[in-house]
């Protein structure tokens, strides 16, 4: 399994899908709203393989996969995100017990609100124990990455995944949501460069990002539903 994993790797084609080897595990997941947080929920089963094309323009009538739609619509996906990594992007939230690194880069999933509030002043209130644990789901929770918990070290707080990739669907926003990356998986970019490699991104499968290749939640404002 290991050995299969060191080959996972998305590639960006130039104008066209994330091309995906390695054999990285495929699922759709649901986010569904439980009180005041929210939770996963199993979705449709997609096939699975050692080598797959996933769309990258929306328009794809193969939802999650490229079926040629970006060639009939004439997708252009220029990648316009930073290259900085991300410590050096994020602001630092200090509380008393822990500190969180946040960079704005936002998909929207609202996993950073817990039932006793949101990750920044549950951060800020962190000296009550109840609230830091809190403080780190909700960080950790974050499937763009956005928000990462460090503890007063400096050592960064993250989940263990392996390998993998969620197609997010919203029940609440009641449109389809960004392609979750998992567990380090390399990315490259249509001109040979590999991005900042992280446990937890989300990418763009709208077309309509400002910051793409990752998500900044535009499917929400145009209300995109996957076909």
């Amino acid at each position: 399994m290991m050995d299969e994993n060191k080959l996972a790797k998305i590639k960006i084609l130039k104008n066209g899908p994330y091309l995906v080897t390695g054999n990285v595990p495929l699922a759709e997941r649901i986010i569904v709203p439980k009180g005041k947080i929210y939770q996963y929920r199993k979705g449709r089963e997609f096939p699975q393989a050692e080598e797959y094309a996933l769309c990258r323009c929306g328009q794809t009538k193969n939802a999650p996969f490229c079926d040629g739609s970006h060639e009939k619509v004439g997708f252009i996906g220029v990648e316009k995100a930073s290259r900085d990594t991300f410590e050096e992007r994020a602001e630092m939230i200090e509380g008393p017990d822990l500190d969180l690194l946040d960079d704005n880069r936002c998909a929207l999933a609202r996993f950073c609100h817990r039932e006793d509030g949101n990750v920044w002043g549950l951060t800020e209130n962190s000296d009550n124990p109840n609230y830091r644990a809190e403080a780190i789901i909700a960080a950790s929770e974050c499937p763009a990455g956005r928000l990462v918990a460090y503890d007063k070290a400096g050592k960064p707080i993250e989940p263990k995944y392996e390998p993998a990739i969620d197609i997010l669907q919203d029940s609440e926003k009641e449109v389809s949501g960004p392609i979750f990356v998992k567990g380090n998986i390399p990315i490259e970019s249509s001109d040979g460069y590999i991005y900042e490699i992280r446990n937890r991104v989300t990418l763009c499968r709208c077309g309509k990002s400002r910051n793409s290749p990752f998500c900044d939640a535009t499917h929400i404002s145009i209300k995109f539903v996957d076909k």
